[in-house]
């Protein structure tokens, strides 16, 4: 079980670094809050990803003279686990109704494939490919710049088989990202991915727990390696 005051001190210490040193203390109702937070079983990376997507947002503003307190990302670290629970598969936590959530709105096709690509040309870098993981992402790029033309122009059965190849694609791209961890990161991950949904464990079957765990692990291979989500889902 999570310690609420050491999650508490994290994210202290996490919106502190945020604000560019100026501190910024999580005490009183600003601790009741993240302590929810612990108790509802957000994920501590979770939760500073929730706060990275507010501050990014502010800075976008322009310069911002106060700090950031920790109440202003309430929104955006329920919404950082609103999309970790779709992604590994585990029931709402924190919501009073999560059926009345609005679902994300899907990019439009064309639109996600050249995202796809941009991320995959980010993560791939520059240079010869050296490795066979270079050569991986090469091969995902120059496939998804085959598709790209067609993807705002198919429908129906032609639609469908692209949007299955790109389950394929995402597919062996992540065997791919898995395969070239080495052993003790590959561990590392998994206990992450445990850490993590380690708040549900005791209130899923075994199976959900297990297969849950495996999503966990795969996002966090995901994450590390700086590589989107292919298909279209």
């Amino acid at each position: 079980m999570t310690d609420p005051a050491e999650y508490a001190r994290q994210v202290e210490r996490y919106l502190c670094q945020r604000n560019q040193g100026h501190l910024v203390r999580v005490v009183g109702p600003a601790f009741e809050l993240v302590r929810g937070w612990a108790t509802a079983g957000v994920p501590l990376k979770v939760a500073l990803a929730g706060i990275d997507r507010c501050c990014a947002r502010l800075e976008a503003r322009g310069a911002r003279r106060r700090p950031v307190r920790v109440e202003f990302c309430e929104a955006d670290v329920l919404d950082a686990f609103d999309d970790w629970r779709r992604a590994v598969g585990v029931g709402a936590a924190v919501a009073e109704d999560p059926g009345e959530a609005p679902a994300a709105r899907k990019p439009a096709l064309a639109a996600h494939v050249e995202r796809a690509i941009a991320r995959l040309a980010n993560a791939r870098g520059v240079g010869p490919a050296v490795t066979s993981w270079h050569r991986q992402l090469e091969r995902a790029i120059r496939d998804l710049e085959q598709i790209a033309p067609s993807a705002a122009k198919v429908r129906g059965e032609q639609r469908a088989a692209l949007v299955s190849s790109l389950v394929k694609m995402d597919d062996e791209l992540m065997a791919a990202a898995i395969e070239q961890l080495d052993a003790g990161r590959a561990r590392q991950l998994r206990a992450e991915a445990e850490e993590e949904l380690a708040a549900f464990g005791s209130r899923m079957p075994i199976e959900a727990r297990t297969a849950a765990i495996e999503l966990a692990f795969a996002r966090l291979v995901r994450e590390g390696a700086g590589i989107p989500t292919i298909r279209y889902e």
